[in-house]
């Protein structure tokens, strides 16, 4: 990794953010690629013209970005991440907890997407793609049908589903998304399949959905989506009762 021209001397008063942000746009450039180990605090502070205590300062900043890790030992150093879809939506979900949003909100929004993400899944999802929704919808309901089945393991397939719906756009932002928002629900998502009706019920609407996506045909996928967030509202709204009890 060639570094002597990626770089220029850090700006005077705010060096270390400077530093920073040099480091993060060679990284986002793909000048230093995932895996690679980046020079030494050393080599570093001969790059920036600046001090170690300035140059560990914009490799914090780098680690809370989640764009290096940093490593001890005979093998340390800051090493470039892979910033996979998993770690982005995780932080995106513990936002959402930490804010406390209103799971109304995130229903509202949830909606919104599920009829975008209809179109898209209807006119970019493989025939492939389509069998396995249905095949999956169909795990989903003989697993409710089960005996033993845990509601994690129940509200878990039904995550899946979601993330197969929206992976069926070919656009990894629906993705990012869509797992960031079933893993910021996913405590109410439990307390939800706790009904038994209410399972039953999902999973029927699951199947509707998946067989009118593979039929092509929005509109009626688009009114069972629209009937499931209704009933979810209403559920929601006595969950919420409930708790404020």
């Amino acid at each position: 990794m060639m570094t002597d021209n990626l770089f220029e001397p850090a700006k005077a008063g705010r060096a270390g953010e400077d530093i920073a942000l040099q480091i993060q746009a060679a990284i986002l450039s793909g000048n230093i690629k995932p895996g690679e180990k980046l020079p030494s605090e050393r080599e570093l502070q001969n790059l920036f013209k600046t001090g170690r205590g300035v140059v560990r300062e914009a490799l914090q900043v780098l680690k809370h970005k989640g764009l290096v890790e940093i490593l001890k030992g005979s093998k340390g150093g800051a090493y470039v991440k892979n910033l996979e879809v998993i770690s982005v939506s995780e932080s995106f979900a513990l936002f959402l907890r930490q804010n406390h949003t209103d799971p109304m909100q995130i229903i509202e929004f949830r909606e919104s997407l599920d009829y975008v993400i209809t179109d898209l899944s209807i006119a970019k999802g493989t025939k492939k793609e389509k069998e396995l929704l249905i095949e999956k919808t169909d795990l989903l309901t003989e697993a409710v049908k089960t005996n033993g089945q845990t509601l994690e393991s129940l509200a878990e397939l039904d995550r899946e589903l979601n993330i197969l719906f929206a992976q069926m756009t070919k656009n990894p932002i629906f993705e990012w998304i869509m797992r960031a928002i079933q893993l910021g629900f996913s405590s109410m998502d439990n307390a939800l399949y706790e009904d038994a009706e209410y399972r039953s019920y999902v999973v029927k609407n699951w199947q509707h959905t998946a067989r009118e996506i593979a039929a092509s045909d929005p509109i009626k996928a688009k009114s069972y989506i629209s009937y499931h967030y209704m009933i979810l509202r209403e559920k929601v709204s006595r969950i919420q009762a409930e708790n404020n009890k």
